[in-house]
């Protein structure tokens, strides 16, 4: 990086080469005042506030736009600078019409916290009612440039306030920065906003409903507005006391947000400025769908013990002292085995490692487990026979400087937004875009081709591409020669899916297989972004293998800006699996049939453990029928929603002999708990979560929790009341414990986590993380080619059930919502489940948009409205799990990736129904 040296304020500054003159202000310390700029804008000099004094120019240049230079000395604060900003200031009030009240009053410190204006200005218009009031740029500005009063008369415009789901947009106090308009289009790639600029009268923002535009409700033009003129209600009359600085428990980007605590409670959520990953950045789920959650009136707050087939309420003491008596009964019975736990990718690395160590520990079993084996364990074991990490070889920045990004399996913008956001800003630089997918999803629109699979092809379509490259001998040999292994047998079965054949199995055109392939093959840097349309299906290990081997085939591996990101679907889903919550691993997948491996645990722990392979969650889930799990303990999950085949999970945890759920809201699952343990929130604890990146960050506490202990507390008096000492203070000792037994994690400590976190491995403290895996040298050594064939879903359409149903997320809503569908505004939104059907199906079945019918597949039957939308391609439907009125997963099929043990939820055959009579 070039850097260069220029004056400014008489201070010597260092910035990088290409920064503006503003950018070296800000870092000299002085203040400029810009309102129409914004760091995460394209600078556009449009108010002119920012003019500056350069030596040796013979006219002010607008410092937001104007390149620093090397020895430029710059002034930036002399009197004619100051004169002709208050010059410009009046005109801005005068065009505008913004309220002066709350600028020039000279009484405004004599009034009270109380809101009471000692001029008796109206709510309109007087400062103390301004919900921006103290922390607005513009009066920040009219401060600094000593603008006590304007010439103009101005007039309030009185224009209605337009109120939205989550703020408010009042335009009365607009100045038309553009940053609103601007924010969306740039950043966000929406741009449902524009400007009605009618200076003196009433200049707005459109549209007039954003409810009725293509709006995300992301909030990112709050975020940037220098007024008040959109700003968040749940914030809007109340200032917080403290800021604290953590982690969304959503899906797996892992961005940072600031809570904004006041008396104890969360009262609004804001995306963290700073943090590396999101840098301002939030979707509606983490910006908006958070403060009511925590606070609201379902939480669990006292654990419940099931007596006489209900649940009454008990205290600690005696709910924990039930749950240790009890599996100390079932393990003195049946044994060890009869035992299991299922940790949870929503709660902390510390908690997840203590799950495990409970498990296996105190249970004496490693059937232990979470979350992943139903989504992403075929990631973990596809990425480990490949390269010898089951996890992403990059980090999400580098996507932004991509040539190519191949995006498969991924309904990005909807399931992980902000990644999303850098998906759309390497397009806006010129990368080319692939999109695999059999839905019509947003990123199609950026995409130089689509792919529009059948579900459940994905190996064939994978193996058609190489093919052509090996054709067109476009493949890496050097790279294939030095750094990998298996190539031949590779070759031999991929020479057999020429494109036409890929293209009869696949449904997708020829051509479009031979252009995708040869526009990946010759960038420069190639990048392959999946999720879960890979991973669950009985296919999923072999699928993300055949990513594997293209990115070996074309050398797209352990450089910046290539690889592999799998994109995870919960917070912690990457950690939870790191932490050792798998029946096959301890923590940093330590294998826990090595002898040597075992022998340090138990040295550790001061205990004898397990030496065979526990269960699977799916396995644990099945053994319950067959007599083998008597005992079950769930952190955290609701698998008789989110699993499929919901019929067949509720009547294994009905055959339970002892359930015990740990959860912060009531759910399908917590309905067969024979005692529930009330859990803290994201928001009550302190810990770490692990990202998709492999980021390890710090999750830090800002209320009390509210059920009264840590969920971290919870499981060690749980272990202590069955008789092992598991004894910490806080935390960061659990983090400490990990390091020392995790070669991978041995640099990783809280210290070292501020700020932005590290990405493992960190195998040392002075090491600085790991940005890009598999430099140089794969994880095992060379890296491998596994020759994998396409094989079809177990189900296939017939007479009787022709359609076939994948399934997802929706954008406002997480996992099984419990979460967000306790948020009023995102279920005003979003407030219920449809089947999406193509248009050409409904017309074929008599449906109209919005009808309600029954959709039945050979496992189940739902009731939910349709959707008819070209999104949806001729006989693939789809559906989102997240509402327990509409069960999806009644629908789904329980048929297993015979590596990972994931289930087949991305293609079932059903049916859809007019209901008649």
């Amino acid at each position: 990086m070039i850097e260069i040296r220029l004056t400014i304020d008489d201070r010597e500054v260092v910035v990088p080469k290409g920064a503006t003159i503003l950018d070296a202000a800000r870092k000299a310390g002085s203040y400029v005042p810009a309102l129409c700029d914004h760091p995460d804008l394209k600078p556009i000099g449009s108010c002119k506030l920012c003019i500056v004094s350069v030596k040796g120019l013979d006219y002010y240049p607008t410092a937001c736009n104007t390149q620093a230079e090397e020895g430029m000395v710059v002034q930036t604060k002399t009197q004619e600078l100051q004169e002709m900003r208050r010059h410009t200031l009046e005109m801005l009030l005068a065009l505008t019409n913004h309220p002066t009240s709350c600028l020039f009053c000279e009484r405004k410190n004599e009034c009270s916290d109380l809101r009471e204006c000692m001029r008796k200005f109206p709510v309109t218009v007087g400062c103390k009612y301004c919900p921006k009031n103290e922390k607005c740029e513009l009066q920040q500005a009219v401060r600094f440039v000593g603008l006590d009063s304007i010439r103009y008369e101005i007039a309030f415009k009185n224009v209605p306030v337009l109120r939205e789901p989550f703020f408010d947009r009042n335009y009365n106090l607009c100045i038309l920065c553009g940053r609103c308009v601007r924010v969306c289009q740039e950043v966000r790639g929406v741009g449902v906003l524009s400007s009605n600029p009618d200076f003196h009268r009433m200049h707005w923002i459109g549209p007039e409903s954003l409810q009725d535009s293509d709006c995300k409700f992301c909030g990112a033009c709050v975020d940037v507005c220098p007024t008040g003129a959109l700003f968040a209600r749940s914030e809007k009359w109340v200032r917080p006391e403290k800021t604290i600085v953590t982690v969304c428990p959503y899906c797996g980007t892992g961005c940072g947000l600031d809570l904004r605590v006041n008396e104890d409670r969360i009262i609004s959520v804001s995306p963290d400025k700073e943090n590396p990953v999101n840098r301002g950045q939030a979707c509606v789920k983490g910006h908006f769908g958070l403060e009511e959650i925590v606070h609201h009136p379902d939480r669990l707050t006292t654990p419940l013990i099931r007596r006489n087939g209900r649940l009454e309420e008990a205290s600690w003491e005696e709910a924990l002292d039930l749950v240790a008596k009890r599996f100390t009964e079932i393990k003195n019975k049946y044994g060890p085995n009869s035992l299991g736990a299922l940790s949870s990718s929503r709660c902390t690395n510390e908690e997840n490692y203590l799950v495990q160590k409970l498990a296996r520990a105190v249970f004496g079993t490693n059937n232990v487990d979470n979350c992943a084996r139903v989504c992403h364990a075929p990631s973990v074991t596809g990425l480990a026979a490949c390269f010898g990490s089951g996890a992403a070889t990059n980090s999400f920045d580098q996507i932004e400087d991509a040539n190519v990004l191949f995006v498969i399996g991924s309904n990005t913008t909807e399931a992980h937004p902000i990644v999303s956001l850098k998906i759309i800003k390497a397009a806006n630089k010129g990368a080319k875009i692939i999109v695999a997918d059999p839905r019509k999803i947003e990123l199609v629109d950026l995409a130089t081709v689509w792919l529009n699979l059948r579900p459940g092809t994905n190996i064939a379509l994978l193996n058609g591409m190489m093919n052509v490259i090996l054709s067109d001998e476009l493949e890496d040999m050097d790279f294939i020669s030095s750094r990998t292994e298996g190539f031949e047998e590779f070759r031999k079965v991929v020479m057999e899916y020429p494109p036409e054949r890929a293209a009869k199995i696949t449904g997708v055109p020829e051509e479009k297989i031979i252009e995708a392939a040869r526009l990946y093959a010759k960038a420069q840097k190639a990048m392959i972004i999946y999720s879960l349309g890979i991973t669950e299906h009985i296919t999923g290990t072999a699928n993300v293998m055949s990513l594997g081997n293209l990115a070996m085939l074309t050398g797209n591996v352990g450089r910046q800006s290539t690889g592999v990101m799998p994109l995870r679907g919960q917070n912690n889903v990457q950690g939870a699996c790191d932490m050792g919550a798998l029946p096959n691993a301890y923590v940093g997948y330590q294998p826990v049939t090595d002898p040597n491996i075992q022998s340090k645990f138990e040295g550790a722990w001061n205990v004898k453990l397990p030496a065979t392979l526990g269960q699977t969650s799916t396995q644990m889930i099945d053994g319950v029928i067959e007599g083998g799990i008597k005992g079950l303990f769930i952190l955290g999950e609701d698998p008789a929603q989110t699993d499929p085949d919901t019929n067949r999970v509720k009547a294994s945890l009905k055959a339970l002999d002892f359930l015990v759920v740990q959860e912060i809201f009531p759910t399908e699952t917590t309905n067969f708990a024979d005692v529930i343990l009330p859990a803290a929130s994201f928001a009550e604890c302190d810990g770490t979560f692990t990202n998709g990146e492999r980021r390890i960050q710090r999750v830090r506490k800002a209320i009390p929790a509210i059920c009264g202990q840590e969920n971290w507390q919870t499981i060690c008096r749980i272990a202590q009341k069955m008789g092992y000492p598991m004894n910490y203070s806080h935390p960061s000792e659990i983090m400490e414990e990990i390091a020392a037994l995790a070669p991978m994690f041995a640099g990783i400590s809280f210290a070292r986590l501020s700020p932005g976190g590290l990405q493992w491995p960190c195998p040392s403290i002075e090491h600085p993380g790991t940005e890009t895996m598999h430099v140089g040298r794969f994880s095992r050594g060379l890296g491998k080619f596994n020759a994998v064939e396409h094989k079809f879903p177990t189900e296939q359409t017939d007479l009787d059930y022709p359609l076939i149903l994948t399934t997802g997320r929706r954008r406002e809503h997480y996992n099984c919502g419990s979460m967000t569908r306790r948020s009023s505004e995102i279920m005003y939104v979003w407030p219920e489940e449809a089947i999406e059907i193509s248009p050409a199906d409904a017309k074929e079945l008599g449906v109209e948009d919005g009808e309600t019918v029954l959709v039945s597949s050979r496992r189940g039957v739902v009731r939910t409205k349709a959707r008819v939308t070209d999104k949806s391609l001729r006989g693939v439907a789809f559906m989102s799990f997240h509402y327990p009125e509409v069960l999806t997963n009644l629908l789904t099929n329980a048929a297993l990736d015979p590596q990972a043990k994931t289930p087949e939820y991305k293609a079932c055959a059903i049916k859809i129904e007019k209901i008649t009579g």
